[in-house]
């Protein structure tokens, strides 16, 4: 007679060391009975751990798990729902790094809630866009820009159409610069879409305490700014100017202005006509050079002013919206005159402040809350009324609306509110565009020093220009009329090479100013930050 397995009991087995237990043991899987742990066995291995554990690691999955979404590096999560820059997730709401509960957009470094204007090369949330306002992040699914149907955009990812609109305006400012033709600011005012671009990444950024978004902008403005000036400033003084005994400079103040080149709350001074210690310099060299810095202190006025703007923006829309338009036909027009330098500012502040705040509306949707009729036909009454003041106030330049502040505003107003009304929200440059994608990439990353750098390097090429007269070919007076003719071609031509050699000498102070890794040529996405504890004088 065989004994029986009695329930709750382990039999004792002959032999300590002999066969395991029958299958149908109390303790095996699937019995009926309650479960009794196995005595230790010395000669037995510890059972292996769970397939998703991580022995370095807390937490029921770690940070080191290995299931189809691990990241072998640690360095980010990289399954299905992976952001491609590792700066947002977009999956469920759980965090990949901490196994807890965040949200959406946590910010991977920290763990906090984060934005959808983190900087997609440092991984900061809010942390994105500079004077130019290079680099936009990505939007938040729940605060995209609509698409083309007025629906919000599917998926994180930068605006590649804002990121056009950018490089095109860079573009169309180098080519006023060079030509000086006063219909480009009719064709494109690029000055407008500038700040209504820089307008729409500020109102995203201001979803975070204030003080951090402005001293972030400011932090990513001045180092570029103090790289320009120091060589500006060297030339300036080897060339022999004394600001204190300036004629231009017929106030007291012109040592205090100096710290314009340091922080731009003011344009910094400059003399009519320099000396240089370069032949290629001729004596307006620091009026073209350090005149465009106009827009440095008008972007960091709007930058101090937007918590407020956008504070009233959203209690009052339309009285907000449409303000500076109505304080340009004070200020712009004459009937109120502010003397000096803040008087320029004052209308520099006018006549730019409505497509600052048409930033704040593209963000916010209120365009696309109005029939497309509507706004179409509102937008295309006050551009009307732009080119009808304009003809009215033709000055020296003819059309040039830089010197006809109402008309500038009104004109850059509608103008910039049809880009953006019917703005695709590209994730991706469509058809023959993609081509420039990278050059549009490397545009946006490096705005600001474009921006800087561009009219200074035009009077570099003058000099490279000359040289051809002396080339064997140039010796008649047929090809000497062909070249002086084509100047300023070879000129547009020739300072896109030179803008390259700037941005491998000095782009890469954008990136220590943003907190980013120092890039060459940023002509790509990059890779998020590891974790660690001669239109001289003239407007564009």
């Amino acid at each position: 007679m065989t004994d029986a397995p009695v329930p709750g009991r382990r039999p004792e087995p002959a032999d300590p060391y002999g066969p395991r237990p029958p299958a149908d043991a109390p303790w095996a899987t699937g019995s009926p009975y309650p479960a009794v742990p196995a005595p230790h066995d010395p000669y037995r291995a510890a059972p292996a751990p769970a397939p998703t554990a991580d022995p370095q690691y807390t937490g029921a999955y770690g940070t080191g798990y290995t299931d189809a979404y691990a990241d072998p590096d640690r360095t980010g999560y990289t399954g299905a729902d992976a952001d491609p820059h590792g700066t947002e997730y977009t999956g469920a709401d759980t965090d990949p790094h901490t196994g807890r509960p965040g949200t959406p957009y946590a910010d991977p470094h920290t763990g906090r809630p984060g934005t959808p204007y983190a900087d997609p090369h440092a991984g900061r949330p809010g942390d994105d866009a500079d004077a130019s306002t290079a680099g936009q992040a990505a939007p938040d699914a729940g605060d995209a820009p609509a698409d083309s149907g007025g629906h919000p955009s599917a998926g994180p990812g930068r605006d590649r159409y804002l990121d056009l609109l950018r490089s095109l305006a860079l573009v169309r400012v180098v080519a006023y610069h060079v030509f000086g033709w006063a219909w480009l600011t009719v064709v494109f005012p690029s000055m407008g879409v500038m700040f209504a671009l820089a307008g729409s990444l500020m109102a995203r950024s201001l979803k975070r305490p204030a003080p951090g978004v402005i001293r972030s902008r400011v932090r990513r403005l001045l180092p570029p700014l103090w790289a320009f000036a120091a060589v500006a400033l060297t030339l300036l003084f080897a060339g022999g100017w004394d600001p204190a005994q300036d004629p231009d400079e017929d106030t007291p103040w012109s040592l205090v202005r100096l710290l314009g080149y340091l922080f731009p709350f003011g344009a910094p001074p400059y003399p009519a006509e320099a000396g240089a210690p370069v032949d290629w310099l001729e004596a307006s060299w620091a009026e073209q050079a350090v005149g465009p810095l106009w827009y440095l202190r008008a972007y960091l006025w709007f930058v101090l002013a937007s918590p407020l703007l956008l504070w009233a923006f959203r209690r009052a829309p339309w009285p907000t919206l449409l303000a500076p338009l109505g304080l340009t036909a004070v200020v712009g027009t004459g009937l109120v005159t502010v003397p000096g330098e803040t008087g320029e500012a004052v209308t520099d502040f006018a006549v730019y402040g409505a497509c600052w705040v048409l930033g704040f509306a593209h963000h916010d949707g209120l365009l696309r809350r109005l029939p497309r009729y509507v706004s179409v036909s509102l937008a295309s009454l006050v551009m009307a009324f732009g080119l009808w003041w304009a003809s009215r106030h033709l000055g020296p330049d003819g059309w040039d609306l830089n010197g006809i502040p109402l008309a500038q505003a009104a004109w850059s107003f509608g103008f910039v509110a049809l880009l953006l009304l019917y703005s695709p929200s590209w994730r991706e440059l469509p058809g023959r565009w993609a081509r420039w994608d990278r050059l549009v990439t490397l545009s946006n990353n490096r705005a600001v020093t474009v921006y800087l750098w561009h009219n200074l390097l035009i009077m570099a090429t003058f000099p490279l220009i000359d040289l051809a007269y002396r080339l064997p070919f140039m010796q008649s007076a047929r090809a000497e009329s062909a070249l002086e003719s084509t100047s300023d071609l070879w000129t547009f031509v020739l300072v896109w090479p030179l803008l390259g050699l700037a941005v491998l000498a000095f782009g890469w102070i954008e990136d220590v100013a943003a907190r980013r890794r120092p890039r060459l040529w940023p002509a790509t996405a990059g890779r998020p930050a590891g974790r660690r504890t001669t239109a001289a004088g003239r407007r564009s």
